[in-house]
């Protein structure tokens, strides 16, 4: 069963910006009540798209960084990467049907 793989700062570059497949890289904090709402769907992002899509997650308290790099400001934002680019993003708490939307069209 496929699950989210945690990134960080040190390893964010290997897993994400040299992956063959597209990535989805949700930015999330412990304390964040919305972060904490859209960690289900993204665990059931990882499972539903395991092998077309990877699915990350990094804490941005822990690892301001590359939340820095890429202008997060507000959490959650998830991210997709394709190529080592970003393609798409995800600001807040979204149903997880608009979110799977997202992923069918970077996928295509």
């Amino acid at each position: 069963m496929a699950k989210p793989i945690e990134v960080n700062d040190k390893t964010f570059d290997e897993v994400v910006l040299k992956a063959s497949i597209p990535v989805l890289v949700d930015f999330w904090a412990p304390w964040c009540a919305p972060c904490r709402m859209v960690a289900p769907i993204v665990e059931d992002l990882a499972q539903e798209y395991d092998g077309r899509l990877t699915v990350a997650k990094l804490n941005t308290d822990e690892n301001p960084n590359v939340a820095m790099r890429y202008g997060i400001r507000s959490i959650p934002t998830l991210l997709v990467f394709k190529g080592g680019k970003p393609v798409d993003q995800i600001i807040g708490f979204r149903p997880k049907v608009e979110m799977k939307k997202k992923m069918d069209l970077v996928l295509l």
